[in-house]
């Protein structure tokens, strides 16, 4: 399976490459960037490249997009010859509403009204419904997490916004990837079961008490 991680400067990015360097069911990976990226590992299963404009790839990039199993609608033409659906998953925001009526109290309460509808809007209903009309040939995954704990970080806490560890966090994802989606959209509490479960760990008590309250 050939994975493509885009945005891979980012924690999320990093951390994804690394688990899916010692991910049996991963054979290659293509990590997407704006900027050059310093200090992260090198393998022959990596290969990474500057893109400037992700919407029009450079020929030597598209030669290593094709056959890919994640990417974006730009990628989906790039493809040839699989018995398998392509898999993209986007990470959108936990507090991103559906409609107008939908809209938490947090949004309007931190001047993010017109964001949050915007991401749902003209990015998540675009993902989703790009795969509806895929005849099969996509399928799309939205992922909602809460705040994304980075261990080297200090902790913060955010009144209602659920939390979920930088590390299970990318263990889930790559688990959907490899194993297909549960659900065309994902919550931080089904992230939050599915991660321990992807490394093979028992949940721990904070984790599950967390879990509990959010």
């Amino acid at each position: 399976m050939k994975l493509v991680v885009g945005d891979s400067n980012g924690f999320v990015g990093e951390e994804l490459i690394r688990q899916a360097l010692i991910c049996p069911a991963i054979t290659s990976i293509v990590a997407l960037s704006r900027r050059e990226t310093l200090g992260q590992p090198s393998s022959t299963k990596l290969q990474r490249f500057i893109c400037d404009n992700f919407e029009s790839y450079a020929d030597s990039v598209k030669r290593e997009l094709e056959d890919t199993d994640t990417s974006t609608r730009a990628l989906a033409d790039l493809r040839h010859n699989q018995d398998r659906p392509l898999r993209f998953i986007y990470i959108s925001g936990h507090f991103a509403p559906h409609s107008p009526a939908e809209v938490p109290k947090q949004l309007p309460n931190n001047g993010l009204i017109n964001y949050g509808l915007m991401r749902v809007r003209e990015a998540e209903s675009r993902v989703l419904a790009y795969a509806e009309h895929s005849k099969g040939s996509v399928r799309s995954c939205v992922a909602k997490p809460g705040h994304i704990e980075v261990p080297s970080w200090e902790k913060q806490m955010i009144p209602g916004l659920s939390i979920i560890d930088l590390r299970e966090f990318a263990a889930a994802l790559l688990d959907q990837v490899v194993n297909g989606f549960e659900k065309d959209t994902l919550l931080n509490g089904d992230m939050v079961q599915i991660g321990p479960r992807a490394l093979g760990e028992e949940k721990s008590l904070n984790t599950i008490l967390n879990l509990l309250i959010n």
